[in-house]
C-alpha cells in the first residue's frame, strides 16, 4: 500500500508564500475522463427512456470511459494510479475524523476519502452500465447481451429495470456526496479543486 508521507501537505502551510508555485497534478487523460464521464452520465440520467437511442449510446460512452480509467489506474501518471489513493478503511475513517476537527492534511492527489469515493463510484457505474446492457438485451433484444438475455424469462426485464434504476440513483447520490466533499476540501485548504480538474494544476504546498 502506498504511503502518504510524500503526497499530503501540512494544512497550516502558508497559502501566500507558495501561491505562485504550481505543479501539474491531473494529466489530460484524467481530466478528459472526468468531464466526459460527467457529460455521459448526466445525459443518460436526464433523457432516460424519452430518447432510448441517446440513453444507450451515453451508457456505452460511460462504460468505455470506465474501462479506460481502470487501465489508466494501473499504468497512468502518479496521481492517476490506484496505488496512490486507494487506502485501507481505517485510513479513510481517520481522515474523515480529521476533517470534522478541521485538521485534515492536504494531499496533492486524492485524499483517502476522495479515493474511497472514486472506488465506490466506479463500482456503482459498472453495475449501472452492466445492468443497463442486460435490460437493453432483455427488453429490446439489442446490444452485446441480446443473445444471452434472449433465453431468460420475460419477468427478468422488470427485475433488471429495478436494479438498473437502483444503481443509477445510487450513483447520483454518490456524485452529490462527492461534490460536497470537493467543496468542503476546497474551503478547508483554500484552493479551487474544481478549477484544478479543469486545468490540471495545484499549488505545491
Amino acid at each position: 500500500m502506498h504511503t502518504n508521507t510524500d503526497t499530503h501537505l501540512d494544512p497550516t502551510a502558508s497559502d501566500t508564500t507558495h501561491a505562485s508555485e504550481r505543479i501539474r497534478v491531473w494529466d489530460p487523460l484524467i481530466r478528459l475522463f472526468h468531464w466526459s464521464l460527467v457529460a455521459g452520465f448526466a445525459t443518460a440520467f436526464i433523457v432516460e427512456d424519452d430518447n432510448l437511442s441517446l440513453h444507450v449510446w451515453a451508457g456505452y460512452l460511460v462504460l468505455a470511459l470506465i474501462s479506460g480509467r481502470l487501465v489508466w489506474g494501473v499504468i497512468g501518471t502518479r496521481q492517476a494510479r490506484f496505488s496512490d489513493f486507494v487506502r485501507r478503511p481505517r485510513a479513510v475513517w481517520a481522515y474523515l475524523g480529521a476533517v470534522i476537527q478541521r485538521r485534515a492534511p492536504r494531499y496533492l492527489g486524492h485524499n483517502p476519502a476522495g479515493g474511497a469515493m472514486i472506488v465506490l463510484l466506479l463500482i456503482s457505474l459498472i453495475a449501472t452500465t452492466i445492468s443497463g446492457l442486460a435490460l437493453y438485451g432483455a427488453e429490446e433484444l439489442a446490444g452485446p447481451l441480446a443473445e444471452v438475455m434472449r433465453s431468460f424469462p420475460a419477468i427478468w426485464g422488470d427485475a433488471l429495470e429495478d436494479i438498473h434504476e437502483l444503481f443509477a440513483n445510487l450513483t447520483l447520490g454518490l456524485i452529490l456526496i462527492h461534490v460536497a466533499g470537493v467543496l468542503v476540501s476546497s474551503l478547508l485548504h483554500r484552493e479551487n479543486l474544481i478549477g484544478a480538474m479543469l486545468h490540471g494544476y495545484k499549488r505545491k504546498e
